[in-house]
């Protein structure tokens, strides 16, 4: 799978039953791109797993109710996208420890283990976590407030996302370091 055709799947299964979330993935692809002038990374690799990390969301795949692990999954079962585009989408944005809230850690991590390309899982954090959900850029805190706005502190979202904030933070100002060294 290319980037034009990941761009087409994310499509297919998010523009018309959740347009928001299709905005948001093609904030997370845009942002994606832009690192690309800056960072040198496997861009190909990074544009695919931005457009196409929330598909898990569309209702035509989710069987679990854990976007990661249903996207993921997805996309292994289509068997066209490199593996670690998929174990990248399956693990984006700190996603074990919303698996752990839910009681799916063990599945995720058996099934998808962590990419050990650090910079690019950065990255994706980065370009996840400073776009709104209506596609624009924005902070990593303001994205974290918007979400437990969103959910409730309460939620396994909230619980969640609470639990990842010192991670996502960090992965944010890695990336932004970079960025700002390359300048």
């Amino acid at each position: 799978m290319n980037v034009e055709q990941a761009h087409e799947l994310a499509r297919s299964l998010l523009e018309d039953p959740l347009p928001r979330r299709w905005a948001h993935s093609q904030g997370v692809a845009a942002a994606a791109s832009a690192l690309l002038s800056v960072l040198e990374l496997d861009g190909e690799t990074l544009v695919q797993a931005a457009v196409l990390h929330d598909i898990g969301y569309s209702p035509a795949i989710n069987t679990t109710g854990f976007h990661p692990l249903d996207g993921a999954r997805h996309l292994r079962e289509q068997g066209q996208t490199d593996d670690l585009v998929v174990r990248l989408v399956a693990n984006h944005s700190f996603a074990l420890l919303e698996a752990e809230e839910r009681g799916l850690r063990g599945e995720l991590e058996s099934e998808f283990p962590l990419p050990e390309q650090a910079g690019l899982v950065d990255a994706l954090v980065y370009c996840d976590m400073t776009t709104t959900p209506d596609g624009a850029r924005t902070t990593s805190g303001e994205r974290i407030s918007e979400i437990l706005s969103r959910y409730g502190a309460d939620s396994v979202v909230g619980r969640f996302i609470r639990r990842a904030e010192p991670g996502i933070r960090a992965a944010v100002g890695r990336v932004e370091e970079r960025v700002a060294r390359h300048r």
